[in-house]
């Protein structure tokens, strides 16, 4: 029996894999981005798919669109099962940059827009008794580096707000599950310096459907960026302020 799905940031990178492999697989998906063109392109490049596919034009900085956006993409499917939020941007900072305009569109677009689209699911599923919510944050949530400020912050927020989710959710026999990738082949990632373990985004979606399909409810991708997020975590401060990470 097919799924239902919602993507959302479906026109690029890891949102825009998970909408495809789902289609691929013959689930009905609602993809969701600002680019109606990027949107219809990925659905060409998914080769006969046997999924249902449907497009809604959003920009997640519009919160309140979300709750009757979220609505229309359940009607259209006939029902909900999973909804992915993959919504993502990070600004250029220069290291000696404070540029609140930049910091705040982070935190609607990284943050905001997560939790006006999440929070309409939550309620949704805890009244159906069963769902899965899968929210793409970041490794760079593990803690404050020196390179972007306000990007760590608004994943670091969006980890804490999927782990209450979770505590609260998790009675009710839904799945709430936060994925940190590490460094993804995508647009976020070009002309970056010093990348290591890069993965493209369609592997990085296939990770992320497996565990989501097996219950799992928080990984790293892949998964030995574990080992990288615990060093970082454990680092004390005074050490950790004097690392050019």
């Amino acid at each position: 029996m097919s799924k239902k799905i919602i993507v959302v940031g479906a026109s690029s990178g890891i949102g825009a894999e998970i909408a495809k492999e789902h289609l691929k697989k013959g689930n009905n998906v609602v993809l969701i981005a600002r680019r109606k063109e990027e949107l219809e392109k990925r659905i060409q490049e998914c080769e006969n798919p046997s999924g249902k596919s449907h497009i809604l034009v959003h920009d997640v900085i519009e919160t309140h669109q979300a709750a009757m956006l979220f609505s229309k993409s359940v009607e259209l499917l006939g029902g909900l099962d999973e909804i992915y939020f993959a919504s993502g941007i990070m600004e250029k900072i220069e290291i000696n940059e404070f540029d609140t305009i930049k910091d705040l569109k982070m935190i609607q677009v990284n943050l905001c827009g997560a939790i006006a689209w999440i929070n309409p699911a939550s309620e949704f599923f805890s009244k159906q008794g069963n769902g899965k919510i899968i929210g793409i944050s970041s490794i760079a949530g593990d803690r404050g580096r020196v390179g972007n400020p306000v990007y760590n912050t608004s994943k670091a927020a969006l980890n804490t707000y999927l782990e209450a989710l979770r505590n609260r959710l998790s009675r009710k026999g839904i799945l709430v599950l936060t994925v940190k990738p590490g460094f993804i082949d995508t647009a976020m990632t070009q002309g970056l310096k010093g990348l290591f373990w890069l993965i493209s985004a369609n592997t990085a979606a296939k990770i992320i459907i497996s565990a989501t399909d097996s219950g799992k409810e928080d990984i790293y991708v892949p998964a030995r960026w574990w080992l990288v997020g615990f060093v970082i975590r454990n680092i004390p401060s005074f050490i950790f302020k004097k690392l050019n990470v």
